[in-house]
């Protein structure tokens, strides 16, 4: 039973996988690669998630929570271009745990992306929503309140869940489901449609670091770490910083475990392997560029917001928008909010379309069913019904779950997927040690356990809750792999025959 629960799949296996029939189309260069990246980075990072952590997190020196969690995430990006242009194929880094670490932590790994990527779907579309209320009030025009917000929220004061007194987020369910069906039509249209909304968006976004830095008060950076510069927990229990009402931790090292879904995106470019005309080259071009990018953007947006508005009056839902409204420059909201729907559009969008391609390639090794999550459209050359069954369910928690809970179960998703890779490279070296390497992660191991290791920090530095919300998703991924995966498992039933 062990054996077949660890069973590795061979580099080999992946290479003559690349040559069948039911592929992917190979149309994307490194500029779209990188668009893609910068497409799924910058957005709700910057237009919403600044003004959550530096209002109930880290204040000012939300500046150096960006550069830890851009550190991390530097350290995760060698390992991943490594292993993507090793294996160019769909599947990120659950692809890369089925050839190092074996089938059961393969499936562990992908039913951790499936959360990792839905509720970064679902973060977003809740982000876009309420900039879409603050772009209807530049006309205005204002939607009802009983449809614009979740049914609950997380008070950090209280330390407690609260009701809304509100249905839904009507507007969360809308974009996502004109998002999928985008999506459905093919590869080439949602490149295009993201290299417009990326465009958009930096013209925007170097425009609020332009004309923000003039109102620039230095004394809104006093005191600059209000929490301190720690802020790191264990299993909810606080180490080192100090503590919020509900028992999380502060300082800003807590504030980069948040900010650090602002960087997620740039794993998206993994995903799409496939998709890339010449992927052992163009995927290290896409992934390092795309961080490189967004952090000097993201560094650039927290200097000027944390310099325009105090800490205590920063609105943690349209924290860019409202800080030009504050100061007298209500006229550049409209450019703002118009900027910040394009760019959490382009969030969304490339979000789900690498949801999709993961639950593609776990069905295509069996472990989900195939006929649904692996059936690729004859014409339009894409995952449909993967990526329908994706919009739902991002739709569904986009609706009636909060920016603070969504944001947080995303991070942890996604740090343990960072922490895999990072393993897994030392591992490849170790086990295929002949395999090509087009891209190799310099300075192994120790960037790789560097890698690991601030991860692993930033996970321990989460809400204790999100840890046990982690057990529950993953207690249900093993229901199904036990009920269903290990049976279907291709690799199996080929060792078997």
């Amino acid at each position: 039973m062990p054996s077949r629960l660890l069973i590795k799949k061979p580099y080999q296996l992946f290479l003559q996988e690349m040559a069948g029939e039911n592929r992917l189309r190979r149309i994307l260069g490194p500029i779209s690669l990188s668009s893609l990246g910068i497409g799924s980075t910058v957005g709700a990072g910057i237009f919403v998630l600044t003004g959550l952590a530096a209002h109930d997190k880290a204040g000012p020196a939300l500046i150096l929570s960006y550069v830890a969690s851009g550190v991390a995430c530097l350290f995760a990006a060698l390992c991943y271009a490594e292993l993507a242009s090793m294996v160019p194929v769909a599947g990120s880094t659950y692809t890369y745990a089925y050839a190092t670490l074996g089938e059961l932590f393969a499936w562990v790994i992908g039913w951790d992306l499936v959360l990792e990527y839905a509720m970064a779907a679902a973060t977003v579309a809740n982000g876009w929503s309420e900039y879409f209320s603050s772009f209807l009030s530049v006309f205005g025009l204002k939607l009802p309140m009983l449809i614009s917000k979740a049914p609950f929220d997380y008070n950090p004061e209280l330390g407690r869940l609260v009701a809304t007194g509100m249905i839904m987020d009507l507007p969360a369910i809308l974009i996502t489901g004109l998002i999928t069906l985008l999506l459905i039509t093919g590869i080439r249209e949602s490149a295009g449609a993201n290299n417009v909304m990326v465009g958009i968006k930096i013209t925007v976004i170097v425009f609020v670091i332009a004309v923000g830095a003039f109102y620039v008060k230095p004394e809104n950076w006093h005191p600059f770490a209000p929490y301190g510069y720690t802020g790191v927990s264990f299993f909810g229990h606080t180490l080192f910083g100090k503590t919020g009402a509900g028992g999380e931790p502060l300082g800003m090292l807590a504030g980069a475990s948040i900010v650090f879904f602002s960087y997620i995106g740039f794993e998206s470019v993994s995903t799409h392997a496939e998709e890339a005309r010449n992927p052992q080259k163009d995927v290290p071009i896409g992934l390092i560029a795309s961080l490189i990018v967004c952090t000097v953007l993201y560094i650039g947006v927290a200097i000027v917001l944390s310099g325009m508005v105090p800490n205590h009056k920063i609105n943690i839902n349209a924290p860019v928008a409202d800080a030009f409204k504050q100061v007298g420059l209500g006229w550049a909201q409209f450019i703002i909010s118009f900027a910040a729907l394009a760019g959490i559009t382009s969030v969304l969008l490339v979000t789900i379309l690498s949801q999709a391609r993961i639950l593609l390639a776990i069905a295509r090794d069996g472990l989900l069913p195939t006929s649904f999550f692996g059936a690729v459209h004859p014409r339009f050359r894409t995952p449909w019904k993967a990526t329908i069954a994706t919009g739902a369910f991002v739709g569904v928690f986009a609706a009636f779950v909060p920016l603070r809970i969504l944001a947080e179960l995303v991070n942890i998703g996604t740090l343990l997927a960072f922490v895999i890779v990072c393993i897994a490279v030392m591992l490849m070296r170790r086990l295929n040690p002949e395999a090509r390497r087009p891209f190799r992660t310099p300075g192994v191991p120790v960037v790789p356990i560097l890698g690991a290791a601030f991860c692993l920090l930033l996970m321990f530095s989460l809400p204790a809750e999100n840890w046990l919300r982690l057990l529950i998703w993953l207690l249900i991924g093993f229901v199904i792999y036990f009920g269903y995966g290990r049976r279907h498992s291709r690799l199996a039933k080929m060792n078997r025959d």
